[in-house]
This record gives C-alpha cells, structure tokens and sequence, in this order.
C-alpha cells in the first residue's frame, strides 16, 4: 500500500515515529524575528509546519534574539528588552513542539551574563547560539568567551557554535572554524559544544574535532552528499552526531535524508535523530524540574 510517506519518499509514519526526531537547528527568522518581535518568526513556523508534522518532529529548537545587539535592528533591540514577554511568546504558543536557546553577544561580557542568569538560569532557555556573521559574531577563541563558558558550564546549558571552513578562508572577521572550537575545547573540558554544521567542509571540519570528545556535530546546512554520516560514524562515533534540520530555510528532504538514507545501523540513525539530543539536554532538564 502505498501512502503519503512512501510518495514523499519518506520512511512510513510509524518508522519516523519510531526515531523520536529532536531537531537542534530549527531557524526560523533566524536573523530577525520581525519588527514587533514575532511577526516573522510567527510566519516561518508556519512555513515549516507541514514539514515538520510530515517528518514527525517531537521537539524543535530555535535561538532567540533576547535585546543584546544580536541584530542590526536599534528598534527591535529595544523592543527585546524592554518586553521580554515578547520572547517567550513562541515558547507559549507551541508549548510541545518548540524549546529555545538564546542568541548570545561576546561582544557584550556583562549583558550576556545578565542574559544567561535571567534566560538559562531563571528562565525557559536551555543553551546559547554564538553565531558566525553579523553584529554579535566573534572568534570563539576570543577571551571575552571565557567568562560566559564558565557560567555556561554552572548552568549546565548546551553551546551551539556556528563554524564553517570555507574556500579562501574565513568570510569576515567574526566567523569561527571547527579547529577553533575544538582549541576551546580543549580549555572546557567539562562543556558540551555542538559543532554546527559539521563546520561546513564536513571532511576537513570532523577530522578537526575529531579529539575532542566534548564535541557534537551537527547535520544541517550543508547540500546532502554521500559518505556524510558515514565518516562521521566511523571517526566520532554515532554518540557524536545530532540532527538539525535548518527548516523552514533548507528542505526536509535534503537534511533528513542525510541520516534517514546513509549506510548506518537504525540504531545508530536513533542516536543521531533524537537520543543524543536528548542526553545532551538532559543535565539542564533536570536543574528546571529541580
């Protein structure tokens, strides 16, 4: 019998099911989420709702811009900051489907500790997003980072840093690389880092991290190519990966099948699709029942 997953070339609902998706890299209105705060970010969910519902997605998470500078924006900021109920609004709205970590600004040492204790600490969010362009992004290497690892750490909060290595080297001056994150790394060993997506040239990027164990790759971005998850799985371990799906600005097809059609055991595509998310979160899961 055939049914709308197989026409989609999708596994049948139950296998979906079955993985328990938690996607990582959820973006919707990743750069700005509208002039009154949710209008764009409202419209991209939206966008994303069939593939989600069709993908059988648990849990998403997306990064929130929290009034730090994260944007070019001076009236949003303001905005942000003054009305933080505005932030939690998406949390409200799609209590099950949707967590969030906030947008962080390393430019900014003493407003992003006050961001941490008021949105990790006291607050709904479960991690931070360092970001690879625009106003806030600085090298990870950087030394404003190390007092915001180690308040990370106290949290026990999740750290999403964008890298990528490009052709002809870094795009601006801000944009960190895999070999970076894995020099700070070496300095938290404690801290969990995810390496967004697998820091672009996968094969370069998981070689360079490859001895931190501290560190998680993750899937999105990227154009799906063959031998991905496969390398990733035989140099890191399948303990190491985790899903993004960077919907609704990349297709279901094109992430999901970089783990859903890759030569791995079901297994190993749960780990991937969802437990080591999971596991991950769990530490911070745990302080917020507490």
């Amino acid at each position: 019998m055939t049914t709308e997953s197989t026409r989609l070339g999708l596994p049948s609902i139950e296998a979906l099911e079955s993985f328990r998706i938690w996607d990582s890299y959820f973006t919707p209105a990743h750069s700005h989420p509208g002039r009154d705060g949710t209008q764009r970010l409202y419209a991209d969910i939206k966008t994303a709702l069939p593939a989600i519902r069709k993908g059988r997605f648990e849990k998403l998470c997306y990064f929130a811009h929290v009034g730090l500078g994260t944007t070019t924006d001076q009236a949003l900021e303001v905005l942000l900051k003054n009305q933080p109920e505005v932030i939690t609004q998406p949390l409200r709205r799609w209590p099950d489907m949707l967590f969030g970590m906030i947008q962080l600004n390393p430019h900014d040492v003493p407003a992003s500790m006050d961001a941490l204790d008021r949105w990790v600490g006291e607050g709904p969010m479960l991690g931070v997003y360092f970001s690879g362009g625009g106003p806030a992004a600085l090298t990870c290497t950087h030394p404003n980072f190390e007092p915001l690892l180690e308040r990370i750490g106290e949290l026990n909060a999740v750290v999403m840093q964008h890298t990528w290595f490009k052709t002809g080297g870094k795009q601006g001056r801000g944009e960190s690389i895999p070999s970076e994150l894995a020099q700070v790394a070496s300095r938290f060993p404690q801290q969990k880092f995810l390496c967004a997506h697998a820091g672009g040239e996968w094969e370069k990027s998981i070689r360079a991290v490859r001895d931190q164990p501290n560190i998680l790759v993750e899937t999105s971005g990227f154009d799906a190519t063959a031998g991905f998850i496969e390398m990733a799985v035989r140099e890191l371990g399948a303990e190491r990966i985790v899903f993004g799906s960077h919907l609704p600005s990349r297709s279901l097809g094109t992430e999901l099948s970089k783990v859903i059609a890759s030569e791995i055991t079901e297994a190993e595509k749960r780990l991937i699709l969802g437990e080591n998310y999971r596991l991950l979160l769990q530490p911070i899961l745990q302080s917020k029942v507490q």
